[in-house]
């Protein structure tokens, strides 16, 4: 199965009284990079869901985001700090003794000094937490995994059509050649017959310039190796998995076989197919940096 890098999935649950959601945002990138984003009571968790996010994405750049809501009345309580409240009735008086005013403090005035009541958050089991959590984040996983598998089929079918039709442009090139040499030839003659004005031709010095000439051209090599590179490639698509990174080790390859072709080319119909050549690689160079 191939797999884009590009992908979304996005798992919501609500259980006693707890509503967990994960969501996850994937693009293409060299390597796996795992941004997370959560409430700081699940900081303990950000290892585990690494290597859970691990087991579904091999490579790209992730951004996941958890939310947590608990709907449960005991969910906070309120604190009250007596402490901090002494501290501001002796500062309060020592104010009323060293200004001579009149001191004048409530228990109502005291309750709304800063820090006096606080609204904390009721202690959460961790092991229970995550026991919640880890689903809904496999849930949100296996969308992203089917997601990206969705648009990795689609960029798989694509990739092969243009392989496809650069195997059809090598071998058009191969059969191209003999024509290119054999054309040569005719207009070399025609040329000495028309210099020389003389219908001897000395046959074994033409036969030399066309062989040098023809060598010259020669793209059997560079053919050669670009059908197997288009094979290799077809082979790795098929066969799938994380392959990204080999693809685009292909497609280099075969550009770098392409322009030698090109630069070989004394023919406007062999630059034209080596031009397409190079067109449908660069498109799938292109396609391939989506692929893991």
């Amino acid at each position: 199965m191939i797999k884009s890098m590009t992908g979304f999935g996005r798992c919501e649950h609500l259980q006693s009284n707890k509503k967990f959601t994960v969501e996850i945002k994937a693009v293409n990138h060299r390597y796996f990079d795992v941004n997370i984003k959560m409430p700081k009571k699940f900081s303990p968790f950000e290892s585990a869901i690494r290597n859970e996010l691990k087991s579904y994405v091999q490579r790209g750049k992730i951004d996941l985001y958890v939310t947590y809501e608990d709907y449960a009345e005991q969910a906070v309580a309120l604190h009250y700090n007596e402490e901090l409240a002494a501290e501001y009735v002796k500062y309060f008086r020592q104010m009323a003794d060293s200004f001579s005013v009149r001191d004048d403090i409530t228990a109502s005035v005291l309750g709304r000094c800063p820090e006096v009541f606080s609204m904390e958050e009721q202690e959460v089991d961790e092991e229970e937490l995550w026991t919640m959590l880890l689903p809904v984040l496999r849930g949100a996983c296996e969308q992203l995994s089917a997601s990206r598998e969705k648009e990795g089929e689609s960029l798989k079918t694509d990739i092969l059509d243009k392989l496809a039709r650069m195997d059809e442009n090598v071998s058009l090139i191969e059969k191209r050649y003999p024509q290119i040499v054999a054309e040569y030839r005719a207009k070399l003659e025609d040329k000495v017959k028309e210099l020389l004005a003389d219908t001897q031709i000395e046959e074994s010095r033409l036969a030399s310039e066309v062989v040098i000439y023809a060598d010259k051209i020669c793209t059997d090599e560079e053919t050669v190796r670009l059908r197997s590179h288009i094979h290799t490639m077809q082979g790795e698509l098929i066969k799938g998995g994380a392959v990204g990174r080999k693809l685009d080790f292909i497609a280099q390859e075969m550009n770098r076989e392409a322009n030698t072709i090109l630069s070989k080319a004394n023919d406007l119909a062999t630059s034209n197919i080596a031009i397409d050549l190079k067109t449908d690689i660069e498109k799938v160079r292109e396609q391939i940096q989506n692929i893991e």
